[in-house]
C-alpha cells in the first residue's frame, strides 16, 4: 500500500505539470515505472488499497492538446450518428477547437472500464465510471483529484451529487457527477397480461415456468447484488443489510438463487445491443434492463415497458474521471465541464434514460419535443429526490471489510467474479 503511494507521486506531478502547461503534450505516463502496468493488471481482482491521504488536485485548465480519448458507457458520447437529434460531441469540438479530435471507446461493464483504464496508461484521458469501478480507480490511484472550482456548473449540481462517496474520498473530488439511474425490470407488454410488480418474476421458479427460456439477466458479477437485494426482502432471516456487503452465508444464498435462475434464462445480455436484439426478436421477454434499452425499443416500435419492483432496485451513479496518465488532461477537463452544462445534461439524460446531475437541465427536459422526450421528465426520474436516490442500491465494489461490527467477514469482489463464472457455466 505504501509503495503504491510512492509510485503514483511522480504521476501526480506529471499530470499537474501537463494540465498547467500551455503545450501539455508530454504523456503523464512517462513518469511511471514500467512495473506499474503489471500491478494495475492484478488490481482488478484484489481488495482495493486505500486512497492517498494527501493529494494536490488539478487546479487549472490550460489550452487543449488537440484531441481527447474517452472510455464511456454507450450513449454517453453521441455525435448524431445514432439519432441526429442527439449530438453533443460535435458541438463540444466547435466550442473547443483546441480539442478537435474526440475518440470514444465504449465499454460493456464496469470491469471492462477498470481494465481499460488500469492497463491502458496514456491511452485514455478519462472515463465515465459507475460506483463499482470509480472507487477501485481511486483506491488504485488510477485517477487524479480535481478542484471542482474548475467546473463552472458544479455549483448547480444536485447537492447530494456534489460530494458522493463514489467519487469523493478524504475530502478530494476524483471526478464530477454525471447522472444516475436504476436497473429496472423490463418486459414485453404483448407477452404479459399483467405488469409484473416484483423481482419474483425473474427469480421465482414457479413464476418463471410459464416463460422458461425467455428470461434475461445482466451477464456481470455485480448482478449477484440483484439476487441479494431480492433475498433481503424474501429471506429476511439472512439479515442482509447491503447487497454488496455479504457474509459467506448471505453470499452463498445469492449465488444459489442465480444458479436456480439459470435454467430459465434463454439469452443473458452483456451489451445493450444484445438485449435490444433479443427483445426485438422475442428471444427475451422479461428481465433486468437499463432505461436506454427501453427507450430504444420503444422508439423502434417494440411493445415494452419497465417497472421498479417492490423490492427496490440496484443502480448506477456515474462520474467523469480524469486519468492520472492522461496525454490530453486539459481536453478532458474541458469535457468534464461541458458534460454538466444544462443543455448537454438534458441531451444525455433524455437519450440514455437517466436522472441528470444538474437539475437546471429540467427546464429543457420538461419541454423537450425530441424523439425520446418524456412528459415531466424530472419528476419521473426523481432528479432532486434525495430519498429516492438513497433508496437505490448503487453499484459499488464489494470488499472484505463489511463496514460494520462484522469486521472483515464479507466476500470480496474477486470471489464474486469466481462464483459468477461458475454460475454461467
Amino acid at each position: 500500500m505504501s509503495s503504491r503511494k510512492g509510485l503514483v507521486a511522480a504521476a501526480v506531478v506529471a499530470i499537474l505539470t501537463a494540465a498547467c502547461s500551455s503545450s501539455a503534450t508530454s504523456p503523464a505516463a512517462s513518469a511511471v515505472p514500467a512495473s506499474q502496468g503489471a500491478a494495475s493488471q492484478a488490481a482488478a481482482s484484489e481488495v482495493p488499497a486505500s486512497a492517498p491521504a494527501s493529494e494536490t488536485p488539478v487546479a487549472t485548465i490550460g489550452p487543449g492538446e488537440g484531441e481527447l480519448d474517452l472510455v464511456t458507457w454507450v450513449g454517453y458520447a453521441e455525435r448524431g450518428e445514432t439519432d441526429p437529434a442527439y449530438d453533443w460531441v460535435n458541438p463540444f469540438i466547435k466550442a473547443n477547437p483546441d480539442c478537435s479530435k474526440v475518440t470514444v471507446k465504449t465499454a460493456d461493464t464496469s470491469d471492462e472500464m477498470y481494465t481499460l483504464m488500469s492497463q491502458g496508461h496514456g491511452v485514455y484521458d478519462g472515463v465515465s465510471a459507475s460506483g463499482d469501478a470509480s472507487n477501485r480507480l481511486i483506491d488504485r490511484a488510477e485517477v487524479a483529484p480535481v478542484d471542482p472550482a474548475l467546473i463552472p456548473d458544479f455549483k448547480d449540481l444536485t447537492p447530494f451529487l456534489q460530494s458522493p462517496p463514489n467519487n469523493t474520498v478524504n475530502g478530494y473530488h476524483y471526478g464530477i457527477s454525471h447522472g444516475w439511474g436504476g436497473n429496472t425490470l423490463m418486459y414485453r407488454t404483448d407477452k404479459f397480461d399483467t405488469a409484473p410488480t416484483s423481482w419474483d418474476a425473474v427469480f421465482d421458479p414457479a413464476k418463471m415456468a410459464a416463460y422458461k427460456g425467455k428470461v434475461t439477466a445482466y451477464e456481470a458479477a455485480i448482478y449477484i447484488a440483484d439476487a441479494a437485494l431480492y433475498l433481503k426482502t424474501h429471506q429476511p432471516e439472512l439479515k442482509i443489510t447491503d447487497p454488496y456487503e455479504l457474509t459467506q452465508d448471505q453470499f452463498d444464498a445469492a449465488v444459489a438463487l442465480l444458479t436456480s435462475q439459470r435454467p430459465f434464462i434463454g439469452q443473458a445480455w452483456k451489451t445493450y445491443t444484445n438485449e435490444i436484439d433479443n427483445f426485438t426478436s422475442g428471444a427475451s421477454t422479461i428481465g433486468t434492463s437499463w432505461q436506454y434499452q427501453t427507450n430504444a425499443l420503444k422508439a423502434a416500435g417494440i411493445p415494452v415497458e419497465a417497472v421498479v419492483p417492490t423490492e427496490g432496485m440496484t443502480g448506477w451513479s456515474d462520474t467523469w474521471m480524469l486519468s492520472r496518465y492522461a496525454k490530453h488532461p486539459n481536453c478532458m477537463l474541458k469535457w468534464m465541464a461541458w458534460m454538466v452544462t444544462p443543455e448537454v445534461q438534458a441531451q444525455v439524460a433524455e437519450f440514455f434514460g437517466e436522472a441528470p446531475a444538474n437539475p437546471k437541465a429540467c427546464d429543457i427536459l420538461n419541454t423537450s419535443t425530441k424523439p425520446y422526450a418524456i412528459k415531466d421528465f424530472c419528476t419521473a426520474y426523481h432528479v432532486t429526490d434525495e430519498a429516492f436516490y438513497k433508496a437505490i442500491s448503487f453499484w459499488k465494489t464489494p470488499v472484505r471489510d463489511c463496514g460494520d461490527d462484522r469486521g472483515n467477514t464479507c466476500v470480496p469482489y474477486d470471489e464474486w467474479v469466481s462464483a459468477f463464472t461458475k454460475v454461467r457455466g
